[in-house]
């Protein structure tokens, strides 16, 4: 994770030169007003991930400036950071300096926080961990009201769970989420929030049934759900299948079922090309899929589920990366029309920006 500058009085300027880059990358595109939702201007990440630098006696958190990995600067303060994972690392990493056991080959430390206060955090160890270890842990893990899991080459030591609980108020409701140690969720909350009710407020008269892919611990998925009769939502990844599966469970939402699949076999499935034991519970024939979501990964959607995307009449797609996004879009605009455009800035005083576009279908 490089170094950003964190400078609350230059953020809106920023944010407005993040803004008229996206003006100029898409003017291609019939844009609307492109609506715009800012980022807290510190202490905005959730979860942070840091390598820990040992120089004789002293043991320092550190960054690196791009492309200078050999010259490291060490942290007396991380403003970016949750202002719980502020509060722990800098005492954390005050209780492990001096203790031998606990620092010993420890390269790495990494924070899962969430709004309502949990905190996880994984110590990386070039060296085995034993029973010694782990009652050093427990102790830490006490004094700090933190959970704590040491890994090292092939080896996870829990020692009482690996995941936090983020509450979420999102349109007068709140939504709990399992989040996973190791899997991704979005790292900037107040964005998040900002992300799912902005896809709420647009899907809100589209009706029928939803088909969501890359759906991960479901983040969209548990509050879309009220939009729509029902939702089927397809991951690949198995932690998180099984995340989104609790956080359905755990919301108490009985509208959507969770598969684990490709978005490429899901589309073969719709398409009547293969069969899936995964969907033999589902009539599919009794869907009426009006609106698909996607948010993939940087590399954006392969040329085969753009395709199965552009058969539904309303597309809702989230963006990690505009590039992607713009070349995804000159294929999806000859079928459909842009309705909303949206910004979020979930990596401030950064290049990166996340888009939120939702189309419907010409005609």
């Amino acid at each position: 994770m490089a170094l950003p500058k964190v400078d609350p009085t230059q953020y809106q300027a920023l944010l407005a030169e993040k803004l008229d880059a996206v003006r100029q990358d898409f003017a291609a595109f019939a844009l609307p007003d492109i609506e715009v939702f800012a980022s807290p201007t510190e202490h905005y990440r959730m979860r942070a991930e840091f390598r820990v630098w040992h120089d004789g006696d002293d043991l320092d958190y550190v960054m690196f400036e791009p492309g200078n990995k050999h010259a490291p600067v060490a942290l007396r303060e991380c403003p970016m950071v949750s202002r719980r994972i502020h509060d722990v690392m800098f005492a954390l990493l005050d209780e492990i300096r001096p203790d031998p056991l606990m620092r010993f080959r420890l390269f790495q430390v990494d924070f899962l926080s969430t709004l309502s206060g949990e905190l996880l955090v994984t110590l990386l160890y070039h060296r085995p961990l034993d029973q010694a270890w782990e009652q050093k842990a427990r102790e830490l893990a006490q004094r700090f009201d933190i959970e704590i899991i040491g890994r090292s080459r092939k080896s996870k030591h829990v020692l009482s769970r690996d995941f936090v609980i983020e509450r979420l108020d999102i349109d007068g409701r709140e939504y709990r989420y399992k989040q996973v140690e190791n899997c991704f969720t979005q790292p900037n909350a107040e964005v998040c929030r900002s992300m799912i009710g902005w896809a709420l407020d647009v899907t809100r008269d589209a009706g029928g049934d939803l088909v969501e892919l890359y759906c991960g611990n479901g983040n969209f998925t548990l509050p879309l759900a009220r939009n729509f009769r029902r939702v089927v939502a397809t991951e690949i990844a198995k932690v998180s299948v099984r995340a989104a599966q609790f956080n359905i469970a755990e919301n108490a939402i009985d509208n959507i079922d969770v598969i684990r699949m490709s978005s490429e076999e899901f589309s073969q499935v719709l398409k009547g090309e293969r069969e899936a034991r995964r969907t033999a519970h589902l009539d599919l024939a009794n869907y009426d899929f009006t609106t698909v979501l996607v948010d993939p990964p940087r590399s954006g959607l392969d040329p085969d589920t753009v395709a199965q995307v552009s058969e539904y009449r309303n597309i809702v797609y989230i963006s990690c990366n505009p590039e992607t996004l713009k070349q995804n879009l000159a294929e999806l605009t000859r079928s459909h029309r842009i309705e909303r455009f949206a910004i979020f800035d979930q990596f401030p005083y950064t290049e990166h920006l996340e888009c939120g576009v939702y189309l419907t279908k010409i005609g």
